[in-house]
């Protein structure tokens, strides 16, 4: 049967190559013969175009939830639509390029390609690379070099559409003249400290007119009232059987990590041939130049030629050399794949070899829970069966190895298996009497689960928080007390009135913007202190204390300073760059109405099958 969200079986999977943005899927599932999906204008849009498309739409959004998102779900979004207007819309910008005549030359596209670093060999652009990685992604050189040339031309489109857009100059003089505006103010922090007398605490009536006015504070949040099974690998470790035979095969498989030789950190730098390589190695001898100076002629750096740690074999006709060397010396040259090359030889790492006996405890875990994530599999298609049949939550903790709970959940509640993402996500969206399916958890683990019932939020008895009534009665009474004595001693602070003579420790904070923050102040601070003239003295609640706070001064920012210079140029440029964009969107949209289109509704069903 047929299961939501993340289902363990019949899932798809999407295998995708992605070559700087422009490589795309095969069109496996469907005919041969069906390349296109539509027409714009002159041009094709293709299967491929689409695929690509659609593929990063859904990768993007499983990144924004932070899990991989199914086809299905992503559908919901309308992930579908926004990918397939996507690329009719390029492809109308593609035809009206052609329309006008825009396009590049060969030699234009020639230099896309030796920039693209995919394509680079040891000698800069490699056109044996350049094939085998377009055959690597099922296109040709033909298909390839085509959507550089419309790529480049769709950008000389919207260049000539958006060039001469002038900056709002007064937009960004205005916004900078806000923006950087500054305060010079004094403050002092009021606190519970500073009171001459306790605050007594809440008497009955009190404590009811508080709890009174403040329902929410004592009122329980809504609980779905959740029955569930669940299975985890951790819950049946203990029941699967690893034989000693297993780990000894595991660990003698992965015998690399448990028994590696002495390597050494290396960094190699390759030259064209054999002549350069040997002059750049007398010069190294001769101490006419440095090693970091020869990797800096080559217009590379260190990161570019480290090779990490190796060992002696990984070096070939180095190896020996490399590992006879002290830390610090380089050796050369030595032909390597990629040419005759220097190598500077940075730390000795020594051999480390971990036993079989002492590796046997994590790799027996290991296969333990490996065992256990199998069963749970093959385990889960039986399940799915007894739930067809109106198997209930308990008839599945009788009949199977899954475990039978229940659980008030709130969005507040992580314990147990509320700690599960997949299961607080499906425990939110659980309806009364829907049918019961099988979910994944993230450790391989599986549940289910029925909602019996929501309890609406609920208001507490008085008897049953009257302590947190008290607290928080007494909380707010305090600061209240502190309220008042701030007032008190603000209305004796003057504009030219010391902090110190009124019983307050002065804190002086001079250029202060809109965006300058404060420790120890609350989040509405700045706007209270712009909204004060030159002498003022305020009052700030800041919940568990109040701060005075006196304006001292009002500083327009200077127009001149180059700080100032730089932030005006660059709200100018995002202000042109928002305005140039929408310009854009307003053509292309307008391009997209009047030329003719034609899709294949089909096809188009095709590959959104081929997500599925």
């Amino acid at each position: 049967m047929a299961k939501k969200d993340k289902p363990r079986y019949g899932a798809w999977i999407i295998v995708g190559v992605i070559l700087l943005g422009l490589a795309g899927f095969g069109t496996g599932g469907l005919s041969g013969n069906i390349r296109n999906i539509g027409t714009v204008g002159d041009k094709d849009v293709t299967v491929a175009s689409y695929q690509r498309a659609l593929n990063e739409q859904i990768r993007a959004l499983s990144a924004q939830f932070g899990q991989q998102i199914s086809f299905q779900q992503a559908q919901a979004f309308g992930i579908d639509q926004v990918a397939l207007s996507q690329v009719v819309l390029l492809r109308t910008l593609d035809n009206e390029a052609s329309q006008l005549g825009v396009s590049v030359g060969d030699a234009r596209v020639f230099e896309r390609l030796q920039a693209i670093p995919s394509f680079q060999g040891a000698g800069g652009f490699n056109r044996d690379t350049y094939r085998l990685a377009l055959q690597q992604t099922g296109q040709t050189a033909e298909e390839f070099e085509t959507g550089i040339r419309e790529e480049t031309a769709r950008t000389l489109l919207q260049a000539a559409v958006v060039s001469g857009i002038p900056a709002p100059d007064a937009y960004a003089d205005a916004l900078v003249q806000y923006i950087s505006e500054n305060r010079s103010i004094t403050w002092a922090v009021v606190d519970a400290s500073d009171l001459t007398a306790p605050v007594p605490g809440a008497t009955p009536a009190a404590q009811q007119e508080y709890y009174d006015a403040n329902p929410a504070e004592f009122t329980l949040p809504e609980a779905r009232n959740i029955t569930y099974v669940w299975l985890t690998p951790n819950m049946i470790l203990d029941d699967m059987v690893v034989t000693d035979e297993a780990v000894s095969a595991l660990y003698n498989q992965r015998i690399a990590e448990f028994v590696q030789p002495e390597r050494r950190l290396v960094e190699r730098l390759v030259y064209l041939n054999q002549e350069r390589a040997n002059d750049a190695m007398a010069r190294l001898d001769a101490g006419e130049i440095t090693f970091e100076d020869l990797v800096a002629e080559r217009g590379l750096t260190l990161a570019d030629i480290d090779l990490g740690d190796v060992s002696q074999e990984d070096l070939r006709s180095a190896g020996e050399a490399v590992f006879a060397a002290d830390a610090g010396d380089v050796v050369g040259p030595f032909n390597s794949p990629l040419g005759p090359a220097l190598f500077r030889m940075n730390a000795v790492l020594a051999s480390q070899e971990t036993s079989l006996e002492e590796a046997a405890p994590a790799l027996r875990d290991e296969l333990a829970a490996d065992a256990a994530r199998e069963y749970i599999n093959d385990s889960a298609d039986p399940i799915v069966d007894l739930l067809a049949g109106g198997a209930t939550m308990a008839d599945l903790a009788e009949r199977t190895d899954m475990r039978l709970g229940t659980i008030e959940w709130t969005p507040d509640n992580t314990d147990g298996i509320a700690a599960y993402d997949a299961f607080r996500r499906e425990a939110a969206a659980v309806q009364e009497g829907q049918f019961a399916e099988i979910y994944d958890l993230a450790d391989g683990g599986i549940f289910a689960l029925t909602l019996d019932g929501i309890t609406p939020p609920t208001l507490q008895p008085l008897d049953d928080v009257r302590d947190a009534v008290s607290a928080a009665w007494q909380d707010q009474a305090r600061q209240e007390a502190v309220i008042a004595l701030a007032e008190e001693i603000a209305a004796d602070i003057l504009p030219l009135t010391g902090f110190e003579t009124v019983g307050l420790e002065p804190t002086v904070e001079e250029g202060m913007t809109r965006r300058t923050f404060i420790e120890g102040t609350p989040p509405d601070f700045n706007d209270q202190i712009f909204a004060m003239a030159i002498g003022d003295v305020r009052v700030v609640d800041a919940e568990d204390r109040a701060l005075v706070v006196r304006l001292d001064n009002i500083a327009a920012p200077d127009l001149n300073d180059e700080s100032v210079v730089a932030q005006r140029d660059a709200v100018a440029e995002t202000a042109r760059a928002g305005i140039a964009q929408d310009i854009f969107d307003a053509y292309a949209n307008a391009l997209r109405q009047q030329t003719e289109q034609s899709l294949n509704q089909q096809t188009i069903n095709a590959v959104n099958a081929q997500f599925q």
